[in-house]
């Protein structure tokens, strides 16, 4: 039985570790946390919960798909909650959407902002969903090896949408500002501004509206811990407080890794970290990349993180919200174009005690604050307090609540502890940001193409960021190596 070592605990790894368990390879995980889960951990304090990075489930058909495979099914690990309504967006006190969890909820209020935009915005959801199918029914599946990947039937009749953009398309038939913030936030998870975003990713919109936001009981963190069961059930074997410092190589083939100071042979190595700092564990020949490469690269944002516990209930908020009460192109400005820390920055919110009570002690709220920043920006804690202060001013004003006073604790989380906990690239949150010129075989590859048997998952490859991109990308990389080992 050949032995597979995976380093790194995410999503991408943990799928990538049940496919190839089921395989049957000898699988084994470090993971250099005390914890698994990558970005997808949990912080606990006084009786509260917080899922420290992804707090939004969409796409539940690509879970439903993931655990399929094994004959298995979500509710087999965890149980889903429908979000009603999904989210709410503020732009400014008294003037907000409300994202219900239907389309003939989100029709009439579209309706209702701009009378007899729900015309138009059933012809976008139906062109929406029309891409949806083609993309992750199919293409998100095929593993970048080719060009001719993303040649069908069906994408040939889509060329103009990879030629255009969200912005321009969203533009052309909603004139109402509120309403164009709206269509083009869901591409955000895609790490690009709207108007660098091909216009086929309109998909996600279809992802938002036509299936719905999902909140699974317990947090983000259930599904790493059902994904954990499923993969030790397979016999994968997880290892953790494991710092990989080096990926061993001989004769141009990886042969294992050296972990707090020990080695460990392999026959194939798989890395679910960071990709650019995984090609740092090889020496210089065996790299595919330059540090030119990675620099020229357009990474999807970072962010400011804020877990905080209120002794109080909060009103006027939904599980999710967004604040939109500032101009967006130019906190977009400032993340993508001038790398600088926004003036007047927008923000999401969270409070998933608002769903789940074990999110929370009985009549008090956890709350997540995050502001998207440019990767690479300086980080310091008299600027992050400074942040904090600007948002929740922002924040009582809009939702007209005093709740400074109400704080019981409050932990931060920015660039320098992305860099620190999880060796990400400049600090970035989502990984590579999908643009036209960063999509399908354009993305740094699954298999090296300098050491044979080493292989990279995640969402600086192949498909992109995302959680459910990440699943998928545990599943194109088992796919190849089942191809070429």
């Amino acid at each position: 039985m050949k032995k597979i070592i995976i380093i790194g605990s995410g999503f991408s790894s943990l799928a990538s570790s049940c496919y190839l368990a089921k395989q049957g390879y000898e699988v084994e995980i470090f993971e250099k946390n005390d914890t698994i889960g990558g970005r997808a951990r949990q912080y606990k304090k006084e009786g509260f919960t917080f899922d420290i990075g992804p707090t939004w489930y969409w796409m539940p058909d690509v879970f439903e798909r993931f655990f399929a495979d094994f004959n298995k099914q979500p509710s087999d690990y965890y149980r889903l909650l429908k979000l009603s309504p999904a989210y709410k967006v503020f732009f400014g006190k008294e003037d907000e959407i409300t994202i219900g969890d239907t389309l003939e909820k989100i029709y009439s209020e579209f309706d209702r902002i701009e009378p007899g935009s729900s015309k138009k915005l059933k012809k976008f959801i139906d062109q929406a969903k029309e891409n949806y199918d083609i993309a992750i029914k199919d293409l998100v599946y095929r593993p970048g090896e080719s060009p001719l990947e993303l040649v069908t039937v069906e994408t040939a009749k889509k060329l103009g949408q990879f030629f255009s953009t969200i912005a321009r398309e969203v533009r052309k038939e909603f004139k109402n500002k509120k309403l164009v913030q709206v269509l083009e936030f869901p591409v955000l998870f895609l790490g690009a501004k709207p108007s660098d975003t091909p216009a086929f990713y309109n998909f996600m919109n279809f992802a938002d509206f036509g299936l719905g936001t999902w909140h699974p009981q317990g947090g983000m963190y259930q599904v790493i811990l059902g994904i954990q069961r499923l993969a030790e059930s397979l016999g994968v074997k997880l290892n953790t407080q494991q710092n990989v410092e080096k990926i061993l190589v001989e004769n141009n083939k990886a042969r294992g890794i050296i972990a707090n100071g020990k080695k460990h042979d392999a026959d194939i190595v798989l890395s679910g970290a960071d990709y650019h700092h995984s090609e740092t564990l090889l020496d210089q020949k065996y790299r595919q990349y330059s540090e030119k490469f990675w620099e020229k690269k357009t990474f999807a944002p970072s962010s400011l993180l804020f877990y905080v516990g209120f002794d109080k209930k909060l009103e006027n908020v939904e599980h999710h919200t967004l604040f939109f009460d500032v101009d967006f192109e130019k906190h977009a400005h400032a993340i993508y174009d001038v790398n600088e820390w926004p003036e007047d920055p927008l923000f999401y919110a969270s409070f998933p005690s608002k769903t789940d009570k074990n999110s929370a002690p009985v009549g008090k709220e956890a709350g997540i604050f995050l502001i998207p920043l440019a990767p690479g920006i300086k980080d310091e804690q008299a600027l992050r307090e400074r942040y904090f202060d600007k948002i929740i001013d922002r924040f009582e004003k809009i939702t007209q609540q005093n709740i400074k006073k109400n704080i019981i604790f409050k932990k931060s989380f920015c660039v320098n502890d992305f860099i620190e906990e999880y060796n990400s690239y400049k600090g970035n949150a989502y990984g590579l940001a999908n643009t036209l010129l960063q999509t399908a075989f354009l993305r740094p590859k699954l298999k090296s193409k300098k050491v044979k048997g080493l292989y990279f998952t995640g969402q600086l490859t192949v498909p992109g960021p995302g959680v459910p991109p990440a699943l998928i990308s545990g599943k194109l990389v088992s796919d190849l190596i089942k191809k070429y080992e």
